[in-house]
């Protein structure tokens, strides 16, 4: 049997050694290629057309989420595998309605490696242990205890019904420190159109200052702390 094509996108090169080293353990799959920035991730893609892709969501350039969502509407054939640190259900919810077909977090990825791909492969949803249980306490009921409205404790609204795909792409370049002229240059904008966006986004988040920014987006996963 021919072995199955894997593309590795992590801008950690020691987690895609690793990556690499487990399933370089069977001879059912190879790694045809892999990146550590996502503009040109996707381009890979686009060209090499793999059987799986094991993505990172927190990517330089170009966000992990806003790849699933370009590679699961153009080549709904490639299976793609969500790697995180983080077990946040507003990623997962999200990303599960992109269609993506598993999610991994990074402490687990050397058990759940190889069963993921796997699952996917045969048409399942692969979750890790902890993601799984995230979602079903979700679904427990909870308490029913009255919160005012301008109480600070109401639950946020969710970022993907604030933001939309390129203000929060906007949004994570920001908070990794890319200038105006810089994040232009990268998503093929006017540096006028990225200031635009940057106004937006602060007024959506009500948010007045960029270490709010930077706060905001490491609280919800957008950045790495």
């Amino acid at each position: 049997m021919k072995p199955k094509k894997i593309f590795l996108v992590d801008d950690h090169l020691i987690l895609r050694e690793g990556l690499k080293h487990i399933l370089s353990e069977t001879d059912l799959y190879e790694v045809s290629g892999e990146s550590g920035d996502g503009r040109e991730a996707l381009e890979k893609i686009e060209k090499m057309k793999p059987d799986i892709v094991i993505l990172d969501i927190s990517l330089p350039s170009l966000s992990g989420i806003e790849i699933a969502r370009q590679v699961r509407k153009f080549h709904k054939e490639i299976k793609i595998i969500m790697l995180s640190q983080y077990d946040n259900e507003e990623y997962i919810d999200e990303l599960l309605k992109y269609g993506i077909h598993g999610y991994m977090l990074k402490d687990s990825a050397a058990d759940d490696l190889l069963k993921a791909i796997s699952e996917v492969l045969k048409g399942n949803i692969y979750l890790s242990g902890q993601v799984t249980k995230k979602l079903v306490q979700d679904f427990l009921p909870k308490p029913s205890v009255e919160i005012a409205s301008d109480s600070p404790d109401k639950k946020e609204k969710s970022i993907f019904s604030i933001l939309s795909a390129r203000e929060r792409e906007i949004l994570k370049l920001i908070a990794e420190g890319y200038s105006n002229d810089k994040i232009a240059s990268s998503l093929w904008i006017s540096p006028k159109t990225v200031k635009t966006h940057r106004a937006n986004i602060m007024k959506k988040l009500n948010l007045s200052s960029m270490a709010e920014l930077v706060k905001y987006a490491v609280k919800h996963g957008i950045v790495e702390a």
